[in-house]
């Protein structure tokens, strides 16, 4: 098998490795949500200064039968990269996973990262037993940490949600809840940066250590670009306490074409807020907001460490139903010398 890296601007080739890509996610697993060609090429086409990506194509006789990414953190955990190998149904069992995943994994560790990650969706009673998590425990990986994987059916009844809201709001009196579609107001990015900076840390990750992530109003900038290059929109709902610090936060990507699945890319609550039940307020929040500006979404999907105690009764509350597991995994080694 011939590695060499994919034309990100050659939209032929990339229509190919996302074909390949989402036949290779969806066996086993046909009714799972999958980004659209459009999503795809927005992700991998738009900049981030935090974030350095390697794309790469598996050929045998001209065909693109695997496919490999690698993701390196610039600004914090430069001791990690993140790995995605895909393999075409009709071309497994012939070694070019192992082949694709150990090319990423060399330029991991010439690149002076000595902690590679990788993760697999999997049924959540075959969590060590399948296939795919065998795969990446005979390469060396050990299991690192286990989120359970969660669909909410849509739509829920307004009285349901308000009944979320008043049960929220007896804990936070003082606090505005607030949501906003794309355009967040200047004054509140700061304060959003630095809630996604400590998500990274304080989100259980189970046997890897990560340093709090640095989200800069620059980045922040670049996600927005983002989100429109890959046809969604964002709503961001927020909690501002009464001296005007963001408090809480719940995304929601929205798909603008014809997919009914919506993405919950993340709901946190400040360390100097907890106990005042703000996260299922901007969780509920949005919701709402969802079902009154997007109606037509079908369900919402989200997933959060299986020990994450309080996110995870959130969603059980709210009517979350578990499907599968994302296993996760990491191989640590050595740096190469000089690197």
């Amino acid at each position: 098998m011939e590695i060499r890296p994919l034309e990100l601007d050659d939209d032929a080739e990339m229509r190919t490795a996302y074909d390949v890509i989402r036949r290779a996610e969806l066996i086993g697993r046909e009714d799972a949500p999958h980004w659209s060609f459009e999503n795809f090429l927005g992700a991998l086409r738009s900049p981030d200064s935090g974030e350095r990506q390697e794309v790469r194509g598996g050929f045998v006789d001209g065909e693109l039968v695997a496919f490999g990414v690698l993701y390196l953190f610039l600004l914090d955990n430069t001791d990690k990269g993140w790995a995605e190998v895909r393999v075409d149904p009709d071309h497994r069992r012939n070694g070019y996973g192992r082949v694709m995943l150990e090319h990423l994994a060399a330029i991991c560790r010439e690149d002076g990262r000595t902690e590679l990650l990788a993760e697999a969706k999997v049924p959540i009673a075959e969590v060590k037993t399948h296939p795919y998590s065998l795969f990446l425990t005979s390469q060396g990986f050990i299991h690192s940490n286990v989120e359970l994987v969660r669909y909410q059916k849509l739509p829920v009844d307004d009285g349901v949600i308000l009944g979320w809201v008043d049960q929220a709001a007896e804990r936070h009196d003082g606090y505005r809840i607030e949501t906003f579609e794309d355009d967040i107001p200047a004054e509140f990015v700061p304060g959003l940066c630095e809630l996604f900076g400590q998500l990274a840390v304080d989100a259980p990750t189970g046997e890897v250590d990560f340093e709090e992530e640095v989200m800069t109003p620059e980045r922040f900038a670049e996600r927005q670009v983002q989100v429109k290059a890959m046809g969604r929109t964002i709503l961001e709902t927020v909690a501002i306490a009464p001296d005007g610090t963001v408090a809480a936060q719940s995304t929601l990507s929205v798909p603008l074409d014809d997919s009914t699945d919506v993405w919950q890319w993340g709901t946190f609550v400040h360390r100097e807020h907890r106990g005042r039940r703000l996260g299922l307020a901007v969780k509920a929040a949005n919701l709402r907001a969802l079902q009154t500006r997007h109606p037509g979404m079908q369900r919402v999907v989200t997933q959060n460490g299986e020990t994450n105690d309080f996110m995870v009764s959130i969603n059980v509350l709210m009517g979350f139903e578990l499907e599968e597991a994302s296993a996760e995994f990491v191989r640590r080694s050595e740096a190469v010398p000089g690197s």
